[in-house]
C-alpha cells in the first residue's frame, strides 16, 4: 500500500525513493508488526479476559500445570500485527504476498472456530477431526493448486535438495499433493508443539526469519546466481512477510513468555505453521523448512510414535508423554528449562539451515 503511494510522492520529493527498497522495507515490516503487537497486546488481554475467555487443560497433562483460564485465542493478535504490516509495506501488485496473507489467515480462521468450539463447551476439544482437516485441505489444495497453475519457470515445481547442487527433481503434478502435505503437515507439527510458554513462538521466529533471508537470495537474480540456488522473480517480497511474522512474534511473545499472560491458541499455531509452509513452498526451500523445523518435525514424530506404539503394542508406551516436550516435563525438567533447551536446539537447526546456502 505505501510502496504505491510514496512512489507516486517520490516524484515530488525524491527522499521517498528509499521506500523502494526491500531491505529497508522489511526492517519497517519489522518494526510495524512488532509496535501494533506491543500496542495491541494489553487490550487484547483485558478483552480476552473480560469475555473469560480461558484455556482448559487436558486433564492428563502435566500435574504441575496450573494454567487454566489464561486468555487464550492470543493469535488473534499476532495475525492482525502481521496483515496490517504486511498490507503497508508489501508491493501488493505481487501475487505471492496475497497467496501466503491468505493461507494464513484462512488457517486462523479453523483455528479460531476450533478454539471458540472448545471454550463454548467448556472442554479441550473443539471442531471433530473431520470438519477440522476438511477446512484446512480444502485451503491448502486451493494455494497449492493456483501455485501450480500460475508457475511461469520450471523452478517453480521443482523439488531442490541442499547441499547438492545439482540433485534437484521436476515435480509436475506431484508438486500438488506434495506441498499439500507440508502445509497440513507443517501447521500440525506446529500445533502440538504449543504447548508450553514461549515453546512454539520463538523456534516461529527464528524459522522465519531463516526463511526470511532464502526469499530474499531467492528473489534476487544476482545473489542466487551466486550461491546457486533458485531464482524465482518476485519472491523476493516474501522476504517482508517473513519479517512480519518476526516482529509480531517477537511482539507476542513479551506476553506469552513464561509465565504467560495468554496463549496463541489454534488460531495462531495452525495459521503460523501453514505461513512457514508456504512460505518455504514459494521459494522451493521445503527441506530446509525440515531442517530448520526440526524442533516442529521432533514433536509431530513423537506423537506419531506414541500413538503407532500404543496400538501396535498393546498399550506400550515409548515416552512418558507425548509431545516431546510433556516427556522431559515427566522426567522432572522444570519449564522454563524445557523451554529454552528446545530454543537453543532451533537456533543450532536455523544455522544448519541458513549454512546450506553456501554449502552446494
Amino acid at each position: 500500500m505505501l510502496v504505491s503511494l510514496f512512489d507516486f510522492l517520490s516524484q515530488y520529493y525524491s527522499v521517498l525513493n528509499v521506500f523502494q527498497y526491500l531491505t529497508l522495507r522489511v526492517i519497517m515490516g519489522i518494526l510495524t508488526a512488532l509496535g501494533m503487537s506491543l500496542w495491541l497486546g494489553p487490550k487484547m488481554i483485558r478483552y480476552l479476559t473480560r469475555l473469560k475467555i480461558g484455556q482448559y487443560i487436558q486433564s492428563d497433562g502435566p500435574d504441575h500445570h496450573q494454567k487454566s483460564g489464561t486468555p487464550t485465542m492470543g493469535g488473534a493478535l499476532i495475525l492482525s500485527s502481521i496483515s496490517v504490516a504486511t498490507l503497508l509495506w508489501s508491493d501488493l501488485s505481487n501475487h505471492y504476498v496475497w497467496v501466503v496473507l491468505i493461507v494464513t489467515l484462512g488457517f486462523g480462521l479453523v483455528g479460531g472456530l476450533d478454539d471458540y468450539t472448545k471454550l463454548r463447551q467448556k472442554k479441550n476439544a473443539g471442531l471433530s477431526a473431520k470438519s477440522k482437516y476438511l477446512w484446512l485441505s480444502l485451503i491448502g489444495l486451493l494455494a497449492v493448486v493456483y501455485l501450480y497453475v500460475t508457475a511461469d519457470t520450471p523452478e517453480a515445481t521443482t523439488l531442490f535438495f541442499p547441499v547438492f547442487k545439482d540433485v534437484s527433481w521436476q515435480m509436475g503434478l506431484l508438486f500438488i499433493p506434495w506441498a499439500y502435505l507440508v502445509i497440513v503437515g507443517s501447521s500440525n507439527a506446529v500445533n502440538l508443539t504449543d504447548g508450553l510458554d514461549g515453546l512454539a513462538i520463538m523456534p516461529t521466529i527464528m524459522v522465519a526469519a531463516g526463511l526470511g533471508i532464502f526469499a530474499f537470495v531467492t528473489g534476487n537474480s544476482v545473489f542466487s546466481a551466486y550461491l546457486e540456488v533458485p531464482y524465482i522473480a518476485g519472491t523476493g517480497e516474501i522476504a517482508i512477510f517473513c519479517g512480519t511474522i518476526f516482529g509480531a512474534g517477537l511482539g507476542f511473545l513479551w506476553f506469552n513468555t513464561y509465565p504467560a499472560q495468554v496463549f496463541m491458541g489454534d488460531v495462531g499455531a495452525l495459521s503460523l505453521g501453514a505461513a512457514l509452509a508456504i512460505i518455504a513452498i514459494v521459494i522451493r526451500q521445503e527441506i530446509v523448512l525440515a531442517i530448520m523445523g526440526g524442533l516442529f518435525v521432533m514433536e509431530a514424530v513423537s506423537v506419531i510414535l506414541q500413538v503407532g506404539s500404543y496400538k501396535l503394542r498393546g498399550g506400550k508406551r515409548i515416552f512418558l508423554m507425548a509431545p516431546l516436550h510433556h516427556h522431559f516435563e515427566k522426567k522432572g525438567w522444570a519449564e522454563p528449562k524445557v523451554i529454552v533447551r528446545f530454543w537453543i536446539i532451533t537456533i543450532v537447526l536455523v544455522l544448519i539451515g541458513l549454512a546450506t546456502l553456501k554449502i552446494r
